[in-house]
């Protein structure tokens, strides 16, 4: 009889063993969204991020960049810019005489992985002098869109630097690169073309695509027209005409101000 009882005890305490020691196996899959332009998708595996600017789920501005998809030039039909091209813009700002040549150099930035056209903007007064000069870094992906990330500003008085504002990068302290002009834009798309928080936040609408402009540098049609603004200055907005294999012919301030700046020249290297 104690046999048996031992037996049974060591029995009972060996499936008593095997219940404690056996876990069972648990597997956690994660996902990933990838917002598109098409929609969101959701992979569990490796996901495959493309060019893109749209909002999250919370209204929050938050473009994707992907380095492979973009291309060397920039080529846009309404913003095309070649190494060795100056724009020479001239008119009026609050009665005051203003040039603004805009040279695209042969030099180029790495930003967010990405490398972007120099673009050298300075502007000058009636006597010539300089009074700001920034440095522009643009790429255009494969969609044919423009993107704008980051700039180097400075103004100038009697040849001192006297400001930096309006200045950032794309990825530097929350900055984010925007559009500066779509490959296809329609009436009524808009799009922020920078945003750095409280710093720069310049966006444009599109409200026209046939405009017909004349301009001292010649005549042209089948112009886009935008609306650019800030919410920062909400009482200031302009208008500008994008036209076909030329770019910027016409910015005119409309609200908050006089100013308006004509395209009268371009020149190659």
């Amino acid at each position: 009889m104690k046999t048996k009882l031992l037996m049974l005890l060591l029995i009972g305490i060996m499936l008593l063993s095997g219940c404690v020691n056996q876990q069972p196996m648990t597997t956690t899959t994660s996902s990933t969204s990838t917002s598109t332009s098409m929609g969101t998708t959701t992979s569990t595996r490796k996901t495959t991020t493309t060019t893109i600017s749209n909002e999250t789920a919370k209204g929050e501005y938050n473009p994707i960049i992907n380095p492979a998809n973009f291309v060397a030039k920039i080529d846009n039909q309404y913003y095309s810019l070649v190494p060795g091209t100056t724009f020479i813009y001239q008119g009026e700002a609050d009665g005051e005489t203003e040039k603004n040549e805009v040279y695209v150099t042969h030099q180029t930035k790495n930003v967010l992985g990405v490398i972007t056209t120099v673009i050298r903007d300075r502007v000058f007064d009636a006597d010539n002098e300089l009074t700001e000069e920034t440095f522009d870094w643009y790429a255009q992906d494969r969609n044919g869109d423009v993107w704008y990330f980051g700039e180097d500003s400075k103004e100038y008085e009697g040849g001192v630097v006297v400001s930096t504002e309006g200045s950032w990068e794309a990825s530097v302290d929350g900055a984010k690169p925007g559009i500066i002009m779509k490959a296809n834009p329609k009436v009524g798309d808009s799009w922020k073309q920078e945003y750095y928080k409280d710093v720069a936040e310049d966006q444009a609408e599109v409200l026209g695509l046939n405009e017909s402009i004349s301009v001292p540098y010649g005549s042209f049609k089948d112009c886009i027209k935008t609306r650019d603004w800030t919410p920062l200055q909400p009482d200031i907005e302009e208008n500008k005409y994008y036209c076909p294999n030329t770019g910027v012919v016409l910015t005119v301030m409309v609200k908050g101000g006089s100013e308006q700046m004509e395209l009268i020249d371009i020149t190659t290297e």
